[in-house]
């Protein structure tokens, strides 16, 4: 029980806890701009190889 209230209390938790909302964020964002680049670029392909 002592481990856990430690934990709870120490200022290292929340420092992580913290980095990885800010990880997640960074992740969602460079998911979602890759799959917006990817649907951009599908027409482009996709006419190149219409005109060949």
């Amino acid at each position: 029980m002592n481990a856990i209230k430690h934990f709870l209390l120490d200022e290292d938790a929340t420092t992580a806890v913290e980095y990885a909302v800010m990880l997640g964020l960074i992740l969602l964002s460079a998911i979602s701009a890759i799959s917006t680049f990817g649907v951009g670029t599908g027409g482009l392909w996709g006419g190149i190889a219409a005109q060949l």
